[in-house]
């Protein structure tokens, strides 16, 4: 992937999720008895390019882990869905970590340690995105990394896609290097809305609405909404970073934005119905069952 323009490079963040199912969140000084829901690889940019190379596009993961044994689950899950790993294994610092409280109806609430991932460095990010064709990060690692990924992608050409999660007032400072800016409500209500967005330089804003789908907003055009695929979710936590990593790897082989962001829908909704961000049932099959259910 490095020799030619080609598939997905994604920088960002690799945790361990520990998920509890409760019905409920805890109050303030209340413990809260649970079920143990299972340990996942997590983190928003491992799960988005194991969500990218299960979606059938040539994918390569930058990132930064402990040299601890949940760093060696984490590139394990990388190799098993066919991500090329540029990882880096830190001694100072312990791999990423997220407490995922589950909830009855499908929803959650997370709490992240970033761990190692606050160790990415530019020069990693550089070294990570050489050669994609489309380059996707997040906002899990420092700003000035995802800065230099967006910089290095749009100098040798690449699509350039930020997923604006967390929220982050640097992001009106990185618009100037992204073609695809991808917010949920939350997020894109924090950043002061669709139209400041397309003020500050997004010519092309992805809204993701959960169940109620996404709207794709242009700068100068009609605002697109796809509608949701009706599922029975299970566990939401990796949906949105599925939805992320099948766009750019739709993007990536060729699709126009308005068949990437149903693809990218389905791809959400496969995960969704699944417990843990990087399940294997997410695939180039699944994905097209459910769009031949529409």
């Amino acid at each position: 992937m490095s020799d030619t323009l080609a598939g997905v490079a994604v920088v960002g963040s690799a945790n361990l999720d520990l998920v509890v199912e409760v019905s409920r969140p805890p109050l303030v000084g209340e413990t809260l008895l649970g079920r143990a829901g299972g340990r996942f690889s997590g983190g928003k940019g491992l799960n988005q390019a194991v969500a990218s190379a299960r979606s059938g596009a040539p994918t390569r993961f930058c990132g930064v882990v402990g040299t601890d044994e949940a760093g060696d689950v984490l590139q394990q899950t990388l190799a098993d869905a066919g991500v090329e790993a540029a990882v880096r294994r830190s001694a100072a610092a312990p791999t990423g970590a997220a407490h995922v409280l589950a909830f009855d109806d499908g929803d959650n609430s997370i709490i992240v340690a970033a761990g190692a991932n606050a160790e990415l460095d530019a020069d990693d990010a550089v070294a990570g995105v050489a050669g994609a064709a489309v380059v996707l990060a997040q906002l899990e690692v420092p700003v000035e990394s995802v800065a230099a990924a967006l910089r290095a992608g749009r100098a040798e050409g690449a699509l350039t896609i930020l997923n604006a999660a967390p929220a982050h007032d640097a992001t009106i400072e990185l618009l100037g290097d992204v073609d695809v800016l991808v917010v949920n409500e939350t997020e894109c209500a924090e950043l002061g809305g669709i139209e400041r967005l397309h003020a500050a330089g997004a010519q092309t804003v992805v809204l993701t609405q959960g169940a109620g789908g996404v709207t794709l907003h242009r700068a100068g055009d009609d605002p697109l909404h796809v509608d949701a695929f009706r599922i029975d979710p299970v566990d939401t936590t990796g949906a949105g970073d599925a939805f992320c990593g099948a766009l750019a790897a739709a993007l990536a082989q060729g699709a126009v934005i308005e068949a990437a962001l149903i693809r990218a829908c389905a791809a959400g909704a496969v995960v969704a119905q699944h417990r843990g961000a990087t399940t294997a049932a997410l695939s180039p099959a699944s994905i097209a069952a459910l769009l031949g259910s529409r």
